[in-house]
């Protein structure tokens, strides 16, 4: 069966683009074995050989080495092949270059392996400060980065820029499994992670969902055109508050634009009643984390929606009441 790093670009291949893979692959992972060849190609191992077998015929030199550090690789006088990305790779990239938490030493991983194409291509003395750089540095982890998979982004991207209506399966962050027709009008990357703003024609209004969440996208028949005055990002971080687990509404006393200052615009939008006072509205999937942001607020507050929220706020209260002794 072929592994879970069967290269998606290969469905539907031709023989003569799975030959051509081959090469890049032995080229690229030298001592690469049948069968770790074959789980790339999507083939059996016996099929990989017939592919090194063609490229013999078409007088490319591949050698082979037998026993447990065997493997093909590159023969002599074998000119370097032309630079050439799969999709997945070249997605992965730009991603890279948004959020910059990637791993540039895993062969495995679209973005490792398109880096490792580019050093090749460069002089030695070019190449090899990088080349060590990426062989030896380890990034830190990031524990609130989520990493979307290239796949669906990429078709996420060619939907909005094509106009085409989608339908997605989304768990939410309470681990509810989600089926929704939507209108993607962008992605965004905001503090590393990757966001779909899009019109939601199941609850016919402007939605926000993270990337990373969803696990699948089908592209339907039906097309839109965005708003004109589509401001993405500014979009997102209205939207960011609404259409969340738990809506609340919250009374404050304090000038409107004063509590715009001092609170997240992912919080919720924010209504003036009077000159001095407002009303916060938006929703939270972490009521906790919401409540904690309210203690921020620069004033009186009443929570009059939202018994999730007015929970939290009670026993963060009463967290601050025992720690002041």
């Amino acid at each position: 069966m072929p592994s879970t790093t069967f290269d998606a670009d290969l469905v539907d291949a031709s023989p003569t683009a799975r030959a051509l893979r081959a090469l890049e692959l032995i080229q690229g992972q030298p001592g690469i074995t049948a069968d770790r060849l074959g789980d790339r190609l999507g083939v059996t191992p016996r099929a990989a050989r017939r592919y090194v077998a063609t490229l013999r015929e078409a007088g490319i030199p591949i050698s082979s080495v037998s026993g447990p550090a065997g493997g093909y690789r590159p023969g002599r006088g074998l000119r370097p092949s032309p630079v050439v990305f799969t999709s997945a790779e070249a997605l992965g990239l730009v991603m890279a270059v948004l959020d910059g938490h990637h791993d540039p030493d895993d062969t495995d991983d679209p973005v490792g392996s398109g880096i490792a194409k580019i050093l090749r291509t460069l002089p030695e003395s070019v190449a090899a400060q990088a080349d060590t750089v990426r062989r030896v540095a380890a990034p830190v982890p990031d524990r609130a980065d989520a990493r979307p998979a290239p796949g669906p982004t990429a078709t996420l991207v060619r939907a909005c820029a094509d106009g085409r209506e989608v339908r997605v399966d989304y768990r939410t962050e309470t681990g509810r499994e989600l089926v929704l027709d939507v209108q993607p009008w962008a992605v965004v990357v905001r503090h590393s992670r990757w966001y779909l703003l899009c019109h939601s024609l199941t609850s016919d209004a402007t939605r926000a969902y993270r990337i990373d969440r969803v696990s699948r996208v089908v592209l339907l028949d039906g097309t839109f055109t965005p708003p004109p005055d589509l401001d993405p990002v500014d979009a997102l971080v209205r939207h960011l508050g609404e259409g969340w687990d738990h809506p609340v509404e919250v009374a404050v006393d304090a000038p409107a634009d004063l509590v715009e200052r001092c609170i997240p615009t992912t919080m919720g939008r924010v209504d003036p009643v009077t000159e001095t006072t407002c009303r916060l509205v938006g929703s939270t999937s972490n009521p906790t984390s919401y409540a904690a942001d309210l203690a921020s607020l620069p004033g009186a507050f009443r929570v009059e929606r939202g018994d999730e929220v007015r929970a939290a706020v009670r026993a963060l209260g009463e967290r601050m009441i025992a720690a002041s002794g």
